[in-house]
């Protein structure tokens, strides 16, 4: 009796292992389970510099997406693995920190997507290196203030205390090109306000006011909404001190200028008080706004 009951336990377990084996066969005869890799070191930008203007960038990200599906948003540099193999057409869509903040990343709308053709090999990684991107060709640059010309685009309003000056061409602190703008305040009350000297016609469509800056102190920016010929004052951002180091910053104007009913013009502006009597530097280069 007990020969029999093990004989039938062995037989069952035979069955087992029997059906196990299959299925173990059937999962990796199918779906690939074995990645093929994607290296992205980075992502440049080039421009007309006549029309587009400078080509300094802040491409943190990139937006991939295989055949039309997104595969994921990747910090560069990035290698990450795709489930795919063979031909396919690859698209990268340039990504940037909105308003500057990590957590507020966006494939950005003014940067053209790159598009390739790529082979995948399971288990082997695809190295793209550096990409290279432009501006969109339905970008409109509604301003483009470099602060090379003699005459600026920015008026100083009757509550500045102190001017903008522009740095020599040869002076550390400019950036680049001939000149940045420099603003210095040394005392208590002294104060910076500025506007742009052009009023603009909001779009229906995004808004993005792009800046590079070397602050030692907070700078304020925000638009002037004009609504039924009223002008509304609305801080956007306030911009923290940058430790001696230029930065560059995507901030975002669409949801402002739309929160307005009956908006039709805006300007731009910027403004600081100096409320302890040390020496704040404001250094602003390459202001541009842009739409579609």
């Amino acid at each position: 009796m007990i020969g029999r009951k093990f004989l039938h336990i062995l037989a069952f377990s035979f069955f087992l292992l029997l059906l196990l084996a299959q299925t173990s066969c059937e999962k990796f005869s199918g779906d690939q389970t074995v990645p093929a890799y994607m290296k992205i070191d980075s992502i440049r930008l080039t421009t007309d510099y006549s029309t587009q203007g400078t080509a300094i960038h802040n491409i943190t990200d990139a937006w991939v997406y295989i055949d039309g599906q997104l595969i994921g948003t990747f910090q560069l540099p990035a290698t990450f693995p795709i489930l795919q193999q063979g031909s396919h057409t690859l698209m990268v869509f340039p990504g940037v920190k909105k308003d500057g903040i990590a957590s507020t990343r966006i494939s950005y709308p003014f940067y053209q997507e790159i598009t390739k053709t790529i082979n995948l090999v399971p288990d082997k990684t695809l190295e793209l290196g550096t990409l290279s991107t432009t501006y969109n060709t339905k970008t409109k640059f509604i301003w483009k203030e470099d602060f090379d010309d003699v005459a600026i685009t920015l008026d100083t309003t009757a509550a500045a205390t102190t001017k903008i000056k522009l740095t020599a061409s040869d002076s550390p602190l400019t950036l680049e090109g001939l000149h940045s703008a420099i603003i210095e305040l040394d005392t208590v009350g002294a104060t910076f306000a500025c506007v742009s000297h052009s009023t603009f016609t909001i779009p229906n469509s995004a808004v993005f006011l792009e800046m590079n800056f070397n602050i030692n102190t907070y700078l304020l920016v925000g638009v002037y909404v004009t609504t039924f010929g009223l002008i509304n004052e609305v801080p956007i951002i306030t911009l923290n001190p940058t430790n001696d180091n230029w930065k560059k910053i995507y901030i975002d104007l669409t949801t402002t200028l739309n929160a307005y009913t009956g908006a039709t013009t805006f300007r731009v502006y910027y403004y600081l008080k100096n409320t302890t009597g040390d020496h704040y530097r404001i250094l602003l280069d390459n202001i541009k706004v842009l739409s579609f």
